[in-house]
């Protein structure tokens, strides 16, 4: 294997996402430990701010550029990332533990016979060897991890790994690669979001509202909180299996795992699957009229009341604190 790791960036509706500027600077840190040089690859059509790439000190990106690649194809982009590890002959593989991304990674630690370390919180790189951190048990546990194959995968937690702008700005080489003739057995044919609403896996901020809220209509409270606060709308399994709110705003281990900088857990009593999900977060604020209840255990703040008189509140106090 060659000194090289591959970041893989992820983009949607031909933009880069956040989690692709974290995993450059995931790279360049595992890089600077080996002696390696970076190389970004991104599929798409059209990327607008593909030049940002260079403010984190990476001065080469493989572009496959091509109208079919601007959504997720599980076939045809595990075969480009395979063509590129061929090229460049990598050793490590650095992905965002997102939704493509927890598919795409193993499908490539497959092809290439690699190790393969998924949802990377920490990584330690002192001494002669490089130590990975995920969790393990639904996040009662964490575990840390060697390698012992010969190429390396490597998703990390979004939000976790801040992305630096490197203080030297490198010109950026584009290797433009126009593909055709693609492996597309399956790809997504398009995305629906709700417009205007923060997606929870990438927001800095998350108020989320559980079976304690009673009733899909109560989460407006949660919501004029998150609109005061600049924040996503999350929502527990028991919310979203009774119907209350869409399953992309899911919290946990059967939805998406978030690290905000601030949680508020509304009505969520903290069952481990939810805790596996957000347990991850800088600071988390529980509000739960039963004060035994498990969500209190990971909260930094704990309020035991009623969620109905304590959320009109607080949103009007928040109000009252940014006039």
């Amino acid at each position: 294997m060659s000194n090289t790791v591959l970041a893989i960036l992820e983009q949607r509706e031909n933009k880069l996402k956040k989690v692709s500027f974290e995993v450059l600077s995931f790279s360049k840190n595992i890089a600077s430990k080996i002696s390696a040089e970076v190389i970004g690859v991104v599929f798409g059509s059209n990327i607008d701010n593909l030049n940002d790439i260079h403010k984190y000190g990476i001065s080469r990106v493989i572009y496959y550029k091509c109208e079919d690649l601007a959504n997720y194809s599980p076939s045809a982009y595990t075969d480009l990332v395979i063509e590129a590890a061929t090229e460049t002959k990598a050793e490590y593989f650095i992905f965002g533990d997102t939704a493509l991304g927890k598919d795409l990674a193993p499908r490539v630690g497959a092809r290439l016979n690699a190790g393969c370390i998924m949802d990377c919180m920490s990584v330690d790189l002192t001494g002669d060897s490089i130590v990975f951190t995920r969790p393990v048990y639904a996040g009662k546990a964490l575990i840390d991890i060697e390698f012992k194959s010969d190429q390396k995968v490597v998703t990390i937690r979004p939000n976790i790994f801040k992305a630096n702008v490197s203080e030297v700005s490198q010109e950026l080489k584009v290797e433009l690669k126009e593909v055709s003739n693609l492996n597309l057995k399956t790809r997504v044919i398009e995305y629906k979001k709700s417009e205007g609403k923060l997606d929870v896996a990438e927001a800095d901020i998350i108020v989320s509202g559980g079976r304690g809220l009673k009733a899909p209509e109560n989460f407006s409270l949660v919501e004029n909180l998150a609109d005061v606060l600049g924040a996503a709308v999350g929502a527990s399994r028991a919310a979203v299996d009774a119907g209350w709110r869409p399953h992309r705003e899911q919290v946990g281990q059967t939805g998406k795992t978030v690290s905000p900088t601030l949680y508020i857990a509304c009505g969520i009593s903290g069952a481990i699957q939810h805790l596996a999900g957000m347990s991850s977060s800088k600071y988390i604020v529980a509000i739960n009229k039963d004060k035994d209840a498990p969500i209190f255990t990971v909260a930094d703040y704990g309020v035991a009341g009623d969620v109905f008189e304590i959320l009109p509140a607080l949103t009007e106090e928040i109000k009252k604190a940014k006039a």
